[in-house]
């Protein structure tokens, strides 16, 4: 039987070009050797998708803690991806700091980006300018920017000024509670219709999700987790019987605040607001008419 899987990859990488204040993920600089072993991670992974049957159907979304892309094996890992039958879709989060000639040996079908806007890191007209480039190479992607209230705004020349079918969301920042007055939330929402749904904190616990099931996390040493958010393995891909470990499972978490968990939750309904574009952030394109507000 064909497997049907998405999956979240995660190496070792933990450094990135950026340093913004309000990002959760490590502010390191990796060696020259952490950074061999994450090449070796990602070209064991790399082989075990190619490896896999040409009727399988995976999307890989990457993850990573640090900025991936300004790496060049990770470009090439991707564009290598973005061209195996089994590889329904490749995608990764991004600053979108990096240089953009690899993307011409992708396969465009299969390649999105999500990327993200950072205002105290990178000017709005270099954002915008690597934008263009991804709209010249008729390169799929979301934008995104983080819903502090100094960022109001960026976003709003990020709306005025991306192309119109373009998704760009906003993650509401939750660290303090009642952050928002009802004018933010009006902007933010105007900006993004999603907002309010990604304004949330789902309560979780005992209900079905898909991770786990159809949906997993991956580290570079192949275990799986159903969640970047449960540490708990369920396996490890590079085992030959791991597909037994592909279970229904309830959440064991009593909240989920991310998109990339929350999103899985049947309950939502979420799969058929993105339909296809569930793993770059990218609402369905009949979805997507109502999203733009100018």
């Amino acid at each position: 039987m064909a497997l049907e899987l998405s999956i979240l990859y995660r190496g070792s990488l933990s450094s990135c070009n950026y340093g913004c204040e309000y990002c959760p993920f490590a502010k390191r600089t990796n060696t020259a050797a952490e950074l061999a072993t994450d090449k070796a991670e990602l070209d064991r992974f790399f082989n075990w998708v190619e490896a896999r049957d040409p009727t399988d159907k995976i999307g890989i979304l990457f993850t990573p803690w640090g900025e991936a892309l300004i790496h060049r094996y990770y470009q090439s890992a991707i564009a290598r991806l973005s061209d195996l039958p089994q590889v329904t879709k490749v995608a990764i989060q991004t600053n979108l700091a990096c240089e953009l000639d690899w993307v011409k040996d992708c396969n465009l079908d299969t390649l999105a980006l999500w990327t993200t806007f950072h205002p105290t890191e990178v000017s709005i007209e270099r954002f915008l300018q690597q934008c263009q480039q991804l709209d010249l190479a008729k390169v799929k992607y979301s934008v995104g920017i983080v819903g502090l209230k100094e960022h109001q705004q960026s976003a709003r020349l990020l709306r005025q000024e991306l192309a119109p079918d373009v998704y760009l969301w906003v993650n509401a920042y939750k660290r303090q509670p009642d952050y928002y007055h009802p004018e933010d939330l009006d902007l933010f929402t105007q900006i993004d219709p999603l907002f309010p749904i990604n304004n949330q904190v789902y309560d979780t616990f005992g209900k079905p999700c898909r991770t786990g099931h159809q949906v997993i996390t991956v580290d570079g040493a192949g275990t799986m987790r159903r969640c970047h958010f449960i540490p708990d393995s369920i396996g490890n891909i590079y085992d030959p019987n791991f597909a037994a470990s592909l279970l229904a499972r309830n959440c064991q978490n009593q909240v989920c605040r991310c998109h990339i968990g929350y999103v899985h939750l049947p309950e939502l309904n979420l799969d058929r607001v993105y339909g296809d574009g569930i793993l770059e952030r990218i609402p369905h394109p009949e979805s997507n008419s109502h999203l733009v507000s100018g």
